[in-house]
C-alpha cells in the first residue's frame, strides 16, 4: 500500500519546478562563468602579446611609448621566420622525435600499467613505490647522469636516446594507465581466461580497445613533452639535427648578435600551432582520459 502510493508521487515530482537548491546553484553559474572568463583572459594575455609582437615591424617594437596594437600588421614576419633558418627541416626533426617517442611511450606505459593493475608477483609493491618516487623526482636531476651514460655508449648526437626513453615508458603515464585498468571489472578478465585467452591477448583485444581516451591522453602528453623540450635536444643533439625548439631560440639574431624579437615571436607562434591544432581535435578524449582514470 505504501509502495503504490509512493510511485505516483515520484513521477509527479518530475513535472514540478526544480528544487530551490538547484535553482540557487544555477543562479551562481553566471558568476562562475564570469570568473572563468576573467581567468582565461589573464592566461591568454601572454599568447596575445606574442601574436601582436609577431605582427609588429622593428620600428613599432622600438617605439616609445609602446605600440600596443600594430597599425599595419606585418604578415611578412611569418614568411621571413621560415626563410632565415631551415625552419621546416627543424620542424620535421621535432615532429619525428615527438611522434616516435609518443607512440613508443604510449605502448610501453600501457604494458607496464596493465602489469601493475592486473598481475600479481613478488616485489610488486616495492616496484610501484619506486614508480611513485620517480614521479616525484625532477627530470633535471637525472639529466647529467643520463648524458654521461649516453656519451659512454656513443649515442650523443643521435636520436636513439628518444627511442630508448620511449621504450622505457613514463612514470606518470604508467600510473595513469594503472589507475584506469584497475577500475575495469575482474569478471571481464576472468571470462576471457575461461575462453582460453592469454594475458597478451586480453591486453590487446580487451583492455586496449576500452582505454582509447587514456591512449590519446598519453600520446598527447608524451608528444607535447618532446615537442616542447629544450634542454635534452640542446644537450644531446648537434646543430644540424636539433629540434625546432632549440633552433628558434638561437636562429633569429641580427648581425650584432642581438635577437630579432618580431621574427622570434613569429617563429614561436608557428611553433605552437601544431600542438594547438592537435589539442583542438582531441580535447574531448583528452579530458575523458583523465576523468575515466580517476585523476583530475
Amino acid at each position: 500500500m505504501t509502495l503504490t502510493s509512493h510511485r505516483p508521487q515520484t513521477e509527479s515530482q518530475a513535472a514540478l519546478p526544480e528544487p530551490p537548491i538547484r535553482q540557487s546553484r544555477e543562479r551562481k553559474n553566471p558568476v562562475a562563468f564570469v570568473i572563468l572568463l576573467v581567468v582565461c583572459a589573464i592566461l591568454f594575455l601572454p599568447v596575445l602579446w606574442l601574436l601582436l609582437t609577431a605582427l609588429k615591424s622593428p620600428q613599432q617594437l622600438a617605439s616609445d611609448p609602446i605600440t600596443w596594437i600594430p597599425t599595419q600588421p606585418q604578415v611578412q614576419n611569418f614568411i621571413d621566420a621560415t626563410m632565415i633558418l631551415p625552419f621546416w627541416a627543424y620542424a620535421a626533426n621535432s615532429l619525428f622525435l615527438s611522434t616516435v617517442t609518443g607512440v613508443l611511450t604510449t605502448v610501453s606505459s600501457a604494458l607496464v600499467g596493465y602489469g601493475f593493475a592486473r598481475l600479481n608477483g613478488k616485489g610488486k609493491k616495492v616496484l610501484f613505490g619506486i614508480l611513485i618516487a620517480m614521479m616525484m623526482t625532477p627530470p633535471i636531476i637525472t639529466l647529467i647522469p643520463t648524458y654521461l651514460l649516453f656519451a659512454k655508449v656513443g649515442l650523443v648526437g643521435t636520436y636513439w636516446p628518444w627511442v630508448l626513453w620511449g621504450m622505457a615508458g613514463a612514470p606518470y603515464l604508467i600510473f595513469l594507465y594503472r589507475q584506469f585498468f584497475a577500475q575495469l571489472p575482474r569478471e571481464l578478465e576472468e571470462a576471457a581466461i575461461l575462453d582460453g585467452c592469454g594475458r597478451l591477448r586480453i591486453f590487446v583485444q580487451i583492455f586496449l580497445p576500452l582505454s582509447k581516451p587514456v591512449i590519446i591522453t598519453a600520446f598527447v602528453l608524451s608528444f607535447n613533452g618532446v615537442w616542447g623540450d629544450f634542454i635534452a635536444p640542446q644537450l644531446l643533439l648537434n646543430q644540424d639535427n636539433t629540434t625546432l625548439a632549440v633552433a628558434i631560440t638561437t636562429g633569429y639574431v641580427n648581425s650584432q648578435g642581438f635577437p630579432v624579437n618580431n621574427l622570434l615571436a613569429a617563429g614561436a607562434v608557428l611553433y605552437v600551432l601544431p600542438v594547438l591544432i592537435m589539442f583542438f581535435f582531441v580535447q574531448r578524449s583528452y579530458v575523458r582520459g583523465f576523468a575515466t582514470s580517476g585523476m583530475k
